[in-house]
């Protein structure tokens, strides 16, 4: 049996979620000796966390990972921070240097890369890297443990030539492949400009070699991988590398279905919503359902706010390609919007929600707007009244166009749209939500009923359906619908949805279905919905 060095490094972060695998501490393991010196990926461990678990035992399980103490031997530990993690990154920070004085704790990732002054964290750190971390994080630790150590505390990042970082696809466990989401990236960067973007930093976008990049997919896929999350800001930029990639999982799926093989491949990409041409198209056609998963970013469709966040969008076409995605192929399709952008009010926003949802995608993501560190939406705070939490995740607050109170009722909408419409549980109920005052806003119609909900729940979170279905009962009675369609649509959802307990409306009208009759919607839609709830946020 080979025994491992004992550790010299030691790469973690706090993910959202346990079924996120860190792409960016792959990065780093794997290019330590290339760009640091032979052996340095040997002395290293990958030790991964979620925001839920207490700092005092991450503090607990990582300083056993790095063993005892010694005078004269040196140990780093890189942390991965964000906006999701930084007040538990620095709250484990603390108790790491009260326990361990002497170990070497170095910051990278978006959240410490611009604004380094103003942070806490930052004082605590050894050091930090901004910026891209695959080169210097490995002349760091060489240097720190080699010798001679920087003299400087906040490094830049060094960005090389796209091609001369390794690929950190083999460093995927074979857990990590049964259990997890995998982060891919045939691409870095953005060509666009939005100001509340931090790629809006970015010169371009870099292409990975292809056939490189689709000889590391081919390894992932011959070692059982199935789901792959495409990170690219612009997947749909270059059609020649979209159309390769989209080709390498058709010919899989073909492989599947000549071995008699279930299909069984979950693909995410986020794509530029006005830019799908003739060749991308015939490709997409050809994918069974649930299969592809597009991320869309519409953001807004004012135009005004649109040029003054530098955002390039056709309105038009991107509203066209949409109704074609939902129309020709069989891809789930989750589109984004964000409220409190400079100069635009609720009217404005409602607008917007109501064409999106007359093409009619499969989840409206309504999330307000933060102000990323770095991003230049900074520039825009005074002219438009910008006012921003003074914590992670840094929601707006207010804005000259949007009130507090605004913003606040905002997003109890966009949490009861993620409960009722979004998680797919409310489809025929949702649909006498909407059709009340047919001449009306969908939005504000969605709107109506969430202040219905806040006055009678009195909260967001932790609602079970039971208590979401009686509350929909009472409130579309109220409103002149007959109690027998009302009864007969939350019944059909309730049984669709799989639960099981008796919300009061439904009482004496559940029955049993066999089990050998599931929904059919069950075993398409689930995987495509799965992504909702992954993605961080």
């Amino acid at each position: 049996m080979v025994m491992m060095p004992r550790p010299q490094i030691v790469l973690s972060t706090l993910n959202a979620r346990f079924i996120h695998a860190s792409l960016g501490l792959r990065y780093l393991k794997a290019n330590l000796d290339r760009h640091g010196r032979a052996g340095l990926q040997n002395l290293c461990l990958i030790r991964e966390y979620t925001i839920k678990r207490p700092p005092e035992d991450i503090a607990a399980d990582l300083l056993e990972a790095l063993g005892r103490t010694e005078a004269g031997y040196k140990q780093i530990l890189g942390l991965g921070v964000y906006i999701w993690n930084v007040a538990q990154t620095e709250k484990l920070i603390r108790l790491l240097k009260h326990q361990r004085p002497g170990l070497i704790i170095v910051l990278g990732g978006p959240e410490v890369s611009h604004e380094l002054s103003e942070q806490s964290i930052v004082a605590l750190a050894d050091y930090v890297i901004t910026g891209w971390g695959d080169v210097s994080f490995a002349k760091l630790c060489r240097n720190l443990l080699d010798g001679p150590p920087p003299l400087m505390k906040v490094l830049p990042g060094e960005q090389p030539p796209i091609n001369d970082i390794e690929l950190p696809y083999s460093l995927f466990s074979e857990a990590d492949l049964r259990h997890r989401v995998l982060y891919v990236e045939a691409s870095r960067g953005c060509p666009f400009k939005c100001a509340f973007c931090l790629s809006a930093l970015d010169k371009t976008a870099w292409a990975f070699e292809l056939d490189r990049f689709l000889a590391a997919l081919e390894d992932l896929y011959r070692r059982g991988a199935r789901q792959f999350k495409f990170v690219d800001r612009t997947f749909n930029l270059k059609i020649d590398h979209s159309a390769r990639i989209l080709t390498f999982f058709l010919d899989k799926l073909a492989q599947q279905a000549s071995s008699g093989e279930p299909f069984n491949l979950a693909l995410h990409f986020e794509v530029i919503p006005d830019h799908l041409p003739d060749r991308l198209k015939a490709l997409l056609i050809q994918f069974p359902p649930g299969v592809l998963q597009f991320e869309l970013g519409i953001q807004t469709l004012n135009t005004v706010v649109q040029s003054t966040v530098s955002r390039r969008q056709n309105n038009a076409e991107a509203l066209s390609n949409l109704a074609w995605l939902k129309t020709h192929t069989k891809a789930h399709l989750h589109v984004d919007l964000i409220f409190g952008l400079p100069g635009e009010d609720l009217e404005s926003f409602a607008n917007g929600f109501d064409r999106l949802l007359a093409v009619g995608p499969h989840e409206i993501q309504l999330g307000v707007l933060k102000r990323l560190r770095g991003a230049p939406i900074a520039r825009h705070t005074v002219a438009h009244q910008m006012v921003y939490a003074s914590q992670a995740p840094y929601a707006v607050v207010q804005t000259g166009s949007a009130s507090a109170l605004d913003i606040q009722q905002f997003q109890r909408v966009a949490r009861y749209w993620d409960l009722i419409a979004n998680s797919g549980r409310f489809k025929r109920s949702l649909g006498l939500v909407l059709g009340l005052d047919p001449a009306g806003s969908g939005f504000r119609r969605f709107w109506a009923l969430s202040q219905s909900l806040w006055a009678r729940l009195g909260r967001t979170d932790k609602l079970t359906p039971e208590a979401l279905i009686d509350a929909l009962f009472d409130y579309l009675s109220a409103h002149g619908l007959s109690v027998d369609v009302v009864r007969q649509a939350l019944l059909d959802d309730y049984l669709v949805s799989g639960a099981n307990n008796q919300p009061a409306c439904l009482a004496g009208h559940l029955v049993r279905r066999s089990l050998q009759n599931p929904p059919v919607t069950d075993a398409l839609n689930k995987r495509q919905q799965q992504h909702a709830r992954h993605v961080l946020g």
